[in-house]
């Protein structure tokens, strides 16, 4: 049976929807940076996907080719996320999407070292003919950060914050965002095929004591 990361890992994929504390450790992330609106049709976050689909399914197809990659399991396509963050703000502002700063990334299996990266980008360059520079190898420590699962639109997450926010203030603890620690939302649902008000959105971001 492939590896699910959401099944195997659900304290950081699945957590329920009243907010809660958790270590996030290291992991490795196929990402694209860059900025603007994600909802402009033509813009740049759209191309960033297929992008980062195009190699993240070089390595996950690889067994069928002649390189193979050491230490390679079956596995499901983890979700897309993000990091997300505006110059001189601290909380995301949703009203003011076009001034979004952000990295959007897909998990890589352990197996993918930084050379089976350097692999997967000259491979897709040469099947597709695209220019997959702007893909990069992204090592990414979380650490101590307060998390809630989202049900319902993007444009409805500041209320969702909110709780989250007023959950840190009961505890002790107050936000740690910084240009290292930053907002991060992972999409568990399609917004082409789920109702707005049925999508799931893992919402995370860096506390500290306060």
């Amino acid at each position: 049976m492939a590896f699910d990361y959401k099944k195997e890992y659900k304290e950081f994929y699945l957590p329920p929807r009243t907010p809660e504390l958790v270590t996030v450790p290291e992991a490795h992330y196929l990402a694209v940076q860059g900025t603007g609106d994600p909802n402009e049709p033509e813009g740049d976050y759209q191309k960033a996907m297929g992008l980062l689909y195009g190699i993240a399914f070089t390595i996950k197809m690889s067994y069928k080719g002649t390189h193979q990659i050491a230490g390679y399991f079956p596995y499901v396509m983890p979700p897309l996320e993000g990091l997300w963050q505006q110059p001189g703000q601290e909380r995301i502002d949703y009203a003011h999407k076009e001034t979004f700063v952000w990295t959007s990334m897909i998990r890589l299996p352990e197996f993918v070292t930084k050379e089976e990266f350097d692999w997967a980008v000259k491979e897709a360059t040469a099947k597709k003919k695209t220019d997959f520079s702007k893909v990069r190898f992204f090592s990414y420590e979380e650490g101590l950060c307060v998390q809630c699962m989202h049900i319902g639109s993007y444009d409805d997450e500041p209320a969702t914050l909110e709780k989250m926010e007023a959950f840190l203030a009961e505890n002790g603890y107050i936000s740690d965002l910084s240009q290292k620690r930053l907002h991060h939302e992972i999409y568990l649902s399609d917004p082409r095929r789920s109702a707005p008000e049925k999508q799931r959105t893992v919402i995370r971001y860096p506390v500290r004591p306060a």
